[in-house]
């Protein structure tokens, strides 16, 4: 059984120097959902992925990593 990495969004918002709540009000959702996708409990929509990457100056691939791109 393999498990999802963790996803690096957390990180990046540090270097962003926002909290969850800058970024889930810039990214138009609740402090909850940033603190789930922090955790690897939610798997965001691609949109808003992809809005979350653009916040964070960073890529999807970068901040939410599969399995297979983890291991390489």
């Amino acid at each position: 059984m393999s498990t999802q990495p963790k996803p690096k969004v957390k990180s990046a918002r540090l270097l962003a120097e926002l909290t969850q709540a800058q970024l889930a009000a810039k990214a138009g959702v609740s402090r909850q959902t940033i603190i789930s996708i922090e955790r690897g409990d939610y798997a965001p929509s691609v949109y808003l992925a992809l809005s979350i990457a653009q916040l964070l100056d960073n890529t999807v691939e970068d901040l939410f990593p599969t399995a297979q791109e983890d291991n390489s």
